[in-house]
């Protein structure tokens, strides 16, 4: 059985992060993060994430953010799509 990859996220940190979908949808691949939305003990639960092309934002659980498979980040996942 393989592994799929995964990318180490620590969900304080994501703000402002960046974010390629490796399977764009409506020619929507390249994302960064804008804010939290937060349970009640304060827990980050979902990330704001906003397109780069078009503002679009779209809330997302952060642990999807974790599969490698649907999602590159930093910098260079801005580029390694193109």
């Amino acid at each position: 059985m393989t592994e799929q990859p995964t990318n180490a996220i620590n969900p304080e940190k994501l703000l402002l992060s960046k974010w390629t979908a490796t399977k764009p949808c409506n020619k929507e691949k390249h994302f960064f993060v804008t804010r939290f939305i937060r349970n009640e003990q304060e827990a980050i639960v979902e990330c704001i994430l906003e397109v780069v092309v078009s503002h679009r934002e779209f809330a997302l659980d952060w642990h999807l953010l974790k599969d490698a498979s649907s999602w590159l980040q930093g910098k260079s996942a801005l580029t390694a799509l193109n």
